[in-house]
């Protein structure tokens, strides 16, 4: 059966996005640091052999476990789940083959037709709640697994559900100080989870937990 699961960049005061991170303020004066620190987030992925690849930045890159992961992930991936704010960023910046290669059930209020992207992705945008998307996930992914890709909001409405049964977190040597961070307005009953693996390296700690 499909495990449905998390995999994200995390600073170390706990946020997955930084204040202001949007391609409107990024000239912004007040918001000016937000690039730098994002890149700091994520600077580890953009070494990657696999992830230029897949986003076609031309050859080169890091080989070895962290890559391996990367592909790994990517590969086990049969669909993905994601806020309406995390696919406005990406429709602004993503390049014309967008980097996921399997149906995108995207959260939204506002009806849309599906948008159809070169390499495999489709876009479908769900606007009858947490639970459609996910039934509709499962049947797109087959024997595949279910990536809740963001944001932070999203995420957390799963781990609510008592859905999720893996987390995957790039915990960055970075601090931000204000932003989206992950782990907040959850409350009552969560399900526990238990490290599975521990991967180092100088730009971030792979961190990979399980259910209980």
């Amino acid at each position: 059966m499909s495990k449905i699961f998390v995999n994200i960049g995390l600073s170390l005061d706990g946020y997955m996005a930084p204040e202001g991170m949007t391609v409107e303020n990024w000239d912004k004066p007040e918001y000016k640091e937000w690039g730098a620190k994002w890149g700091a987030l994520m600077g580890w992925i953009l070494k990657q052999q696999y992830f230029r690849e897949n986003l076609k930045f031309g050859p080169g890159g890091e080989t070895g476990p962290v890559n391996d992961m990367l592909r790994h992930t990517m590969e086990r991936s049969g669909a993905n789940i994601m806020g309406k704010r995390m696919f406005e960023q990406g429709e602004a910046s993503w390049p014309e083959e967008a980097p996921f290669h399997t149906s995108v059930y995207v959260l939204t209020h506002q009806k849309r037709e599906p948008w159809a992207r070169p390499g495999g992705t489709t876009f479908y945008f769900v606007t009858d709640g947490l639970e459609s998307a996910l039934e509709q996930a499962r049947e797109s992914a087959g024997d595949r697994d279910i990536r809740i890709s963001g944001g932070a909001n999203v995420i957390q409405q799963y781990l609510k559900l008592g859905v999720i049964d893996e987390l995957e977190i790039a915990l960055a040597p970075v601090l931000f100080g204000g932003g989206r961070r992950l782990f907040e307005n959850l409350h009552g009953s969560m399900p526990q989870f238990r490290i599975d693996e521990v991967l180092n390296t100088p730009d971030a700690t792979h961190l990979r937990y399980v259910r209980a």
